[in-house]
This record gives C-alpha cells, sequence and structure tokens, in this order.
C-alpha cells in the first residue's frame, strides 16, 4: 500500500476511534447509568475495561516503545471478544426492545466498533514487525504521529494550568505502569475465572 494512503488511512482510525472508542461510549454508559439498564451498563463496564488498553498503547508510543504495536492488535482484538463473547449479555441485549433509543444507539455503536476493530487489525498487521525490528521505518513512523502530536498539546495545557512538565518518558512510564496492571488483571481473569465461569465470567 502506497504510504501516502496508508498514513491516511491510520489517521482516519485514529479520528473515528477518538469518536467510537472514547466519546460515543463515555456517553453510553451515562445514558445507560442515568436509565438503569443493567445490562447495558455491564456491557459498557467491561468494554471499558478491556478498551483501556488503547490508552496505554497511546502512553507508551508517545515514547516510540516498540511494544506498544504489540498492545494495538491486542487491544483491537480483546474489545472484539469483550463486545460479543459474553453468553448472558448477549441474551439480556436481545430481550431489550429493539427500537427504543439507548437500546438501538447501542447495537449500532458495537456494530460499528466491531467494523472499527476489524479495520485496525488490518491496519496494524503490517507494523507488527515495528516491535522487533524497531521503530525507525518509515511505516513504524506513521503510527507514531498521532499520539506524538497530542502529546505535544496535551503538554502545553498541562504546563499551562499547572507548571508541570509533562514529558515523553513520563508517558511511557505511566505506560508501562498500566500494562503490568491490565497484565495482572488479565492473567487472573484468564486463570481464575474464565475456567470457573466460562462465557458468564464478566470482566477482569
Amino acid at each position: 500500500m502506497p504510504l501516502p494512503l496508508l498514513r491516511s488511512l491510520i489517521w482516519l482510525d485514529y479520528r473515528l476511534a477518538v469518536l467510537f472508542a472514547v466519546a460515543l461510549p463515555l456517553v453510553l454508559l451515562f445514558w445507560a447509568l442515568s436509565r438503569r439498564e443493567q445490562a447495558l451498563v455491564r456491557l459498557l463496564t467491561l468494554y471499558w475495561q478491556v478498551a483501556s488498553l488503547l490508552g496505554i498503547t497511546v502512553l507508551l508510543m508517545v515514547d516510540a516503545r516498540p511494544v506498544a504495536y504489540i498492545t494495538s492488535a491486542l487491544a483491537n482484538l480483546f474489545i472484539l471478544i469483550a463486545l460479543w463473547f459474553w453468553s448472558d449479555l448477549n441474551e439480556e441485549l436481545a430481550d431489550l426492545p429493539p427500537y427504543r433509543p439507548l437500546p438501538l444507539t447501542v447495537r449500532c455503536w458495537r456494530w460499528a466498533m466491531t467494523v472499527l476493530c476489524v479495520v485496525g487489525l488490518v491496519l496494524t498487521a503490517p507494523a507488527l514487525g515495528c516491535a522487533g525490528a524497531g521503530v525507525a521505518g518509515e511505516v513504524c513512523q506513521l503510527w507514531l504521529e498521532a499520539p506524538q502530536q497530542f502529546h505535544d498539546r496535551l503538554a502545553v495545557v498541562l504546563s499551562f494550568l499547572f507548571g508541570g512538565s509533562w514529558t515523553a518518558t513520563i508517558s511511557a512510564f505511566l505506560g508501562y505502569l498500566g500494562l503490568a496492571a491490565y497484565g495482572v488483571g488479565l492473567i487472573q481473569f484468564l486463570v481464575v475465572r474464565l475456567p470457573k465461569q466460562g462465557r458468564l465470567a464478566g470482566g477482569f
């Protein structure tokens, strides 16, 4: 694929992720809480548990850490699983009135996120080699542009508000801390909860 086209697709992926992976599910979570729709609250809570890996990936990409390319692909994969794996949630969602605004919006968001994650997996596949070969290649650098621009703007805001210094090293440190916590939760889920409860296990 030509690099200019790949760059455009990567930036589009990031922009869609801001909308569908961050903004919309946050609105849906508060909406579901206000309506006390427990099935939807549980689905969205599980989503946020899993999707936190996206935030960790951004923190690591700010400092061009090679492991970020792996966590990016895993985040898309884990979100797909979180959206569709739980049999009890699927049954509860199927029982909700299909044309009520909240359930309908959640269903549309669920399918939109599914498509976005599949596209994300396809786009990240060529960059997985960056995890082992370093991040100097042109394809590798394309994935770093958006996180590093976000970091630069965040650093300006934090410096203005608090007078502190937000550096790429601090971002990577927080990313590794988050990754360690995420890994502990995932291992605990896979070793303890999933064997006992299966598709009723919920999140980690």
